[in-house]
């Protein structure tokens, strides 16, 4: 009664009473801890500090690490966390764990479900509809408000949710059921507000950007206004290995690179080795930049088919797993902080962005530590893509409305030499995307180094006489793989698997 009345005698309100100690639980000002101190007889005050478990493997509260590594997490200390933006997800379904189900704020986000595959909205209210984990998992990267260590797990802790249910069990789904998802996603995007479209997933293409079914609707998705983010796929690292839909020019595909569980040590920050690489087959650079794949911690359902089959990586609570999905994740968060910060831009403009404030990855001669088809513009920096000033510097020179209605189609500029490595037609060897010209105004290079002088690969040079996918022979001049059957073999427009990547 006596901390009651002095609390209240400050002007402070009480949260809650604690008489197991003969205390109050009250948010002071430094003001008002003065007057407490200053009181006679004086009061004791403890800070609320926080209190972790001690158990064993992953416990229930684990720092994911790649906020930080990313910048995110000094945003969310400026109170960017995403709040009023909306990231739909299309993927095997998502568990409404903690973190999940409520945003920072403690209100429930998850604004509808739908499922692809019965073509209706799911009504039954379940926590626990995502059998596989894998949707679940990207979620928690890209929004789960969760904290350790006073930051959150993942990158946009506020952003509402709409779960698109368009994968099996398994892992698996087909075109049919994914295009389905996507239509629903872009017809009901103003009645959810929906912003950013996170596709972790690929498939092998199946002919140019344009023809392929999932290319047309992602671009439709772009064109209606959505931000979309796509993994770059899990074939790597050789090159024109991007996977559908990442292979169109206009969305933002994303490789993974991993601190190899270092996270306060850049020096052994490196590429993943299964990151897919560009060029794509319709000669654009992929992917667009790259952001953490690797040993990624989410949290997933305890019954679901990736914690039965890789049980080693789950303590009940978080999953590790990498992947160019976690990537793709990361980068639908730190869109969706960009939305919150300035809502009017358009994709072009959220693309442009995110790869002009990338931080490539150089030698301690300021080369490329990788080449732009490994790592895009580099590693996404989410402080300096809300604080940057680039624009009009994405997709120059492409026109989605001609892509669509069948009156335009692109080629992009990479090219390759007579060794077999591959170049970027251009001013300085290095023009992106017609028009946006990287080293020429700006410098790639100019300060920006990841690894402190550490090589990535361990000197490995990819274009230097190293052929990539001999066998395929690039185009003299624009005219590219005359000849090659994309569907060898595929007689019949049968149905094609897409399947979720979860390596």
């Amino acid at each position: 009664e006596t901390a009651a009345a002095a609390v209240l005698g400050v002007g402070a309100e009480i949260d809650r009473e604690l008489g197991i100690i003969r205390a109050v639980a009250a948010r002071l000002t430094a003001a008002q801890v003065s007057e407490l101190e200053a009181a006679n007889p004086p009061m004791r005050i403890y800070a609320n500090g926080e209190v972790r478990t001690a158990g064993g493997g992953n416990g229930n509260s684990m720092a994911t690490d790649y906020p930080s590594l990313v910048r995110a997490d000094l945003l969310h200390d400026e109170g960017l966390t995403g709040y009023g933006t909306t990231i739909a997800i299309v993927d095997t379904g998502s568990w409404l764990g903690k973190g999940i189900k409520k945003n920072a704020q403690g209100q429930h986000r998850l604004l509808i479900r739908f499922d692809a595959f019965l073509d209706q909205v799911d009504t039954a209210g379940a926590d626990d509809d995502d059998l596989n984990g894998h949707g679940s998992h990207v979620t928690g990267v890209a929004m789960s408000s969760r904290r350790a260590d006073g930051k959150f797990n993942g990158l946009a802790p506020d952003a509402d949710l709409v779960v698109v249910e368009a994968f099996d069990a398994a892992g698996g789904s087909t075109y049919a059921d994914v295009i389905n998802g996507l239509d629903w996603v872009v017809a009901n995007k103003n009645a959810y507000g929906i912003g950013v479209l996170n596709l972790s997933f690929s498939a092998p293409p199946r002919g140019h950007y344009w023809e392929d079914p999932l290319g047309q609707a992602v671009m439709a998705a772009w064109q209606a206004g959505i931000v979309v983010v796509a993994s770059a796929g899990n074939t790597g690292p050789d090159a024109m290995t991007i996977g559908s839909p990442g292979s169109v020019p206009y969305i933002i595909t994303v490789g993974a690179m991993t601190d190899s569980y270092t996270p306060g040590d850049t020096s052994d920050d490196r590429l993943t080795s299964f990151s897919a690489a560009g060029p794509t087959y319709d000669a654009f650079v992929k992917p667009d930049l790259v952001a953490p794949g690797g040993h990624m911690l989410s949290t997933i359902w305890q019954q679901t088919a990736l914690a039965a089959l890789h049980a080693e990586y789950f303590d009940g609570k978080y999953f590790e797993m990498s992947g160019t999905s976690q990537a793709a994740a990361a980068v639908s968060g730190i869109a969706a902080l960009l939305l919150q910060s300035e809502p009017g831009l358009t994709p072009d403009q959220v693309k442009c962005r995110l790869l002009a404030s990338a931080r490539p990855a150089v030698d301690d001669l300021g080369m490329l530590a990788y080449s732009i088809f490994q790592q895009g513009t580099g590693l996404v920096d989410a402080y300096d893509t809300i604080y940057g000033s680039a624009n009009d510097c994405a997709n120059a020179g492409l026109d989605v409305d001609a892509d669509l209605d069948g009156t335009g189609h692109f080629i992009g500029r990479a090219q390759r030499a007579a060794d077999g490595s591959f170049y970027i037609e251009g001013l300085a060897g290095y023009v992106w995307n017609d028009g946006y010209v990287w080293n020429d105004g700006y410098v790639w290079n100019d300060g920006y180094v990841w690894n402190d002088g550490y090589v990535w690969n361990d000197g490995y040079v990819w274009n230097d006489g190293y052929v990539w996918n001999d066998g395929y022979p690039w185009a003299d001049g624009y005219v590219w793989n005359d000849g090659y059957v994309w569907n060898d073999g595929l007689t019949e427009p049968a149905t094609i698997n897409v399947w979720v990547e979860q390596e």
